[in-house]
């Protein structure tokens, strides 16, 4: 194959993945938020006085959740603009 072939290769193959890794990190951190806010109202609804100790739990779990998909999504970037798989064709 030609350089350029191979070049354009790996460009593809890794928007397949750069969509794989921003879709199936979008997919998990929604399901996960969703599903922890639902527990947390069943919970609250069942002990109210539980409530406040509960809550700092669950907004230090959002932000932890949501970190580990702009984690995901930052690699992703990476990958996008300076691909270190490229260096390896040049």
């Amino acid at each position: 194959m030609e350089k350029l072939q191979l070049i354009a290769m790996v460009q593809a193959y890794s928007g397949i993945g750069i969509g794989l890794m921003i879709g199936l990190g979008m997919l998990g951190a929604c399901l996960g938020v969703g599903i922890m806010c639902s527990r947390f109202l069943e919970a609250a609804a069942r002990q109210p006085e539980l409530t406040d100790a509960l809550q700092g739990k669950v907004f230090l779990l959002l932000g932890l959740i949501d970190a580990s998909f702009i984690i995901g999504v930052g690699l992703a970037l990476w990958f996008a603009t300076a691909n270190p798989l490229l260096g390896k064709l040049v």
